[in-house]
């Protein structure tokens, strides 16, 4: 625990937010994150939206490749990671949804 620590110290992180809104105010809102654990990082996080993370990581320059995917809660919920820099901020970009039930085979069409 980073214990001692002023706003001043999470000061990257907020002007991050504060210019990814500027320069991205048309993309979809994230739920956002800052915490004294890494001071130095922005989260944005998605919540059933992966066109959202994907917008995102596009406009984070996030390269494809670089996002990581796995399941939580016995495979029903799916997650995408990817890690970024803006304005001298490591932002971490990470949504989840839900893994789609398989179709029935032999179901009536």
């Amino acid at each position: 625990m980073n214990e001692g620590l002023t706003m001043d110290d999470l000061a990257v992180p907020l002007r991050a937010l504060r210019l990814l809104s500027a320069d991205f105010g048309r993309l979809a809102a994230p739920t956002v994150g800052v915490t004294t654990i890494w001071p130095d990082r922005l989260e944005l996080s998605f919540h059933g939206d992966l066109a959202a993370f994907e917008a995102w990581r596009a406009a984070l320059d996030i390269a494809p490749d670089a996002v990581t995917h796995s399941t939580q809660s016995g495979g029903r919920t799916r997650v995408l990671l990817g890690f970024g820099q803006y304005a001298g901020a490591t932002v971490k970009l990470v949504a989840y949804a839900d893994v789609p039930a398989p179709a029935l085979s032999g179901a009536a069409a």
